[in-house]
């Protein structure tokens, strides 16, 4: 019997977007948290990456000094880290006319993710916000990576 592997999507900010995926394909949770400071996320990012003991992954879209600051407790963990930036997965995603400004991203990024919602969630969609909807995108894409899913389409279209 194999144990369940977990993947933790983050969508880097202070204003960060969580979502777990499990390696059977499902969607278990997605949240956003404001932490309004650095020191704040610093201090909060040992309790996330505790919510599930058996998180193997995680995968985030971002860089720079918040960044380092994932990197500092990653360090400490035997854990993979996937470190992507936006492009990456929005060009697996999105057709090229859905990314081409910032605003029709943000957009298509939550009427993707309610659909990833509905496919691989057992919880119904309360709200969404662009940091959420992105963690659960840049998911989706690790799920990709991973081989968890045979087909980011399969999901979406």
């Amino acid at each position: 019997m194999c144990n369940m592997e977990f993947l933790l999507a983050v969508d880097l900010g202070i204003n960060t977007g969580l979502a777990l995926f499990g390696s059977d394909g499902r969607l278990y949770w997605f949240r956003s948290k404001n932490f309004g400071s650095a020191s704040r996320l610093r201090r909060a990012i040992p309790w996330l990456l505790n919510q599930e003991e058996d998180i193997t992954t995680v995968i985030i879209e971002g860089g720079g000094p918040l960044l380092k600051i994932w990197d500092a407790e990653f360090n400490k963990r035997n854990l993979t880290v996937l470190r992507i930036m936006a492009d990456q997965w929005r060009q697996e995603i999105f057709y090229q006319r859905e990314y081409r400004c910032r605003k029709d991203a943000k957009e298509n990024a939550k009427y993707y993710a309610t659909k990833v919602i509905e496919k691989l969630s057992e919880s119904g969609l309360t709200s969404l916000n662009e940091n959420t909807a992105e963690a659960i995108l840049i998911g989706l894409y690790g799920m990709k990576m991973l081989n968890w899913i045979d087909s980011i389409n399969k999901t979406l279209r």
